[in-house]
């Protein structure tokens, strides 16, 4: 689409269109690289919100379960926190561990589904949206920004770390941190901590980074099919455009529902999985 009014001197090319698309909209301009006075408004609303929205879904759920036939509703519900709750108990071994870990795990992934979901609404529709207001930059999916994937593993890091000192006591676990994985030698006490250090480093890192990697080219690739049937509108030629953006449209909406849920479902099983080490000594 901008390509095409380009050609037509009327606005931004194909490149400037995606660049626009992918700005945040921010408090004040980032100076530098690294500056944590900076925040991306968008990612901090739509990810709050689905959180929101979220919680008072399962809470309805709760609310109106009946001890009879359950309905539609409460039977998926159901069936979601059954799955959870299966998962949990193969993974984390404490009963009184998985009073926090369970609910924690459904959170998670019931969270970033919605997330995940927002990459099915039309790109243009939010941005434009927000023009109305004022707003000359929107990007909707929470799950394709960094710091918010970021943000969630670094949350599952700090909650493995308080298992951790919980299960093992502080100073069973900083006896850990030195001794393992190579043994209880003290000239082995600076490899074993480089190696605990970089274990926990590396989890959060790829934790983070896989989810926010999957989105964002997924979010990427629907800008993409935007700017074929955006061309094929503004031009009126080229029906291998219209056609090509109807199909690729439909397949890749379709085949992103397995992206949206089996993302959810690979951090979520990670959390599980990562709590779970922390409750096994070496």
């Amino acid at each position: 689409m901008a390509a095409a009014e380009n050609a037509a001197g009327s606005g931004p090319t194909a490149g400037e269109y995606i660049i626009h698309h992918l700005t945040h909209l921010q408090n004040h301009k980032q100076t530098s690289i690294v500056d944590f006075t900076v925040f991306n408004l968008d990612s901090i609303f739509w990810a709050t919100l689905l959180g929101i929205v979220g919680s008072f879904v399962l809470w309805r759920a709760a609310k109106s379960a009946t001890a009879g036939v359950p309905g539609r509703f409460q039977a998926a519900v159901e069936m979601l926190v059954e799955m959870v709750d299966s998962q949990a108990k193969g993974i984390v071994h404490s009963a009184q561990s998985r009073k926090l870990v369970a609910p924690l795990a459904l959170t998670v992934f019931a969270w970033i589904v919605l997330m995940n979901a927002m990459d099915f609404l039309p790109v243009d529709l939010l941005p434009r949206i927000g023009e109305l207001f004022g707003l000359h930059y929107m990007r909707a999916v929470p799950t394709a920004d960094l710091s918010v994937t970021m943000g969630l593993a670094l949350s599952v890091l700090l909650i493995c770390l308080y298992y951790n000192i919980k299960i093992k006591g502080f100073g069973g676990w900083v006896h850990e941190l030195f001794s393992a994985p190579f043994g209880d030698k003290f000239y082995l006490y600076p490899v074993n901590f480089l190696m605990q250090v970089i274990e926990f480093v590396a989890k959060t890192v790829s934790h983070g980074m896989r989810l926010f990697g999957n989105m964002y080219a997924g979010e990427l690739i629907f800008f993409l099919i935007a700017l074929m049937g955006g061309a094929f509108a503004l031009t009126g030629t080229g029906i291998a455009l219209f056609l090509g953006h109807i199909v690729a449209g439909t397949v890749w909406a379709i085949f992103h529902i397995l992206i949206v849920v089996l993302q959810a479902f690979v951090f979520m099983m990670l959390t599980l999985v990562y709590l779970g080490q922390a409750h096994d000594a070496h």
